[in-house]
């Protein structure tokens, strides 16, 4: 695990060289940004992702982001607009020495990759939004309650279903409960149809058919000039990360790039 200072806040990264013989000839690395209450091993190492697309001869550089695995914890709402994790994804590419990558971000990732691409298009060359969609825009709805499932002193007052399960995924991850509470409550990160005009990039939106948190795919790809879209059967937001038809559908993706 590396580190480096975006603006006064360690992030911690990873960066992957691609496996000899790879099929796609680029030098353009895939920048892999996870989920809330994940972190870059949970969501892109255990399920294979950067086995994979190293093996496609990609160099893959997987960020924790701040308040997540083993970035810098910050306690204020304001700590997490989205477009200040973007920024630290930006910088992490001017740390490396990249000039732009082919982002993928899965649910808050994906939020955090359409900031990036939205605010800095020059460094994204390419965009996965995968276990987000419609609820990019129309929003999640139930961060306060979540909010308030992670700062309980105890997990039995806890009454409902979603924000329990909520706070047993993050206590699994090992995560910082206080740093994810603000992290959920933060109001910076809003995006609105306006907003989506701004993204000019290739852009893939994949979830699951059964994924309640990403919402429907077809509505942000009708949002997105030129989008393209994949449903995943019979898959929800936790058991679609690292679904075979996901993985086949960004291939297929970036080997459109090359087109």
């Amino acid at each position: 695990m590396d580190f480096f200072d975006s603006d006064g806040v360690m992030i911690a990264y990873q960066v992957f060289e691609p496996a000899p013989g790879g099929q796609i000839d680029t030098d353009v690395p895939v920048l892999l940004i996870h989920g809330f209450a994940s972190n870059g091993r949970i969501n892109w190492i255990s399920p294979g992702w950067v086995t994979f697309l190293t093996e496609l001869g990609r160099q893959v550089i997987v960020i924790d982001n701040r308040g997540h695995g083993e970035s810098e914890k910050l306690y204020g709402e304001h700590d997490y607009d989205a477009r200040k994790m973007a920024q630290d994804a930006e910088r992490l590419l001017d740390h490396l020495g990249v000039g732009r990558a082919d982002v993928m971000g899965y649910s808050m990732g994906a939020r955090i990759c359409a900031f990036l691409a939205m605010y800095s298009p020059e460094r994204v060359r390419s965009c996965v939004l995968a276990g987000m969609a419609d609820n990019l825009v129309r929003g999640f709805g139930r961060g306060d309650k979540i909010a308030a499932a992670l700062l309980a002193d105890d997990e039995s007052s806890i009454s409902e279903a979603e924000p329990k399960a909520f706070r047993r995924f993050a206590e699994k991850t090992g995560s910082d409960l206080k740093a994810l509470a603000a992290c959920m409550l933060s109001r910076g990160h809003k995006i609105d149809r306006q907003m989506l005009t701004k993204i000019s990039a290739p852009v893939l939106v994949v979830a699951g058919d059964a994924d309640d948190v990403a919402g429907p795919v077809e509505p942000l790809v009708a949002m997105i000039g030129g989008a393209k879209g994949v449903v995943l059967p019979d898959r929800d937001h936790m058991n679609a990360v690292g679904d075979r038809g996901y993985k086949e559908a960004v291939s297929e993706f970036y080997e459109s790039l090359r087109n």
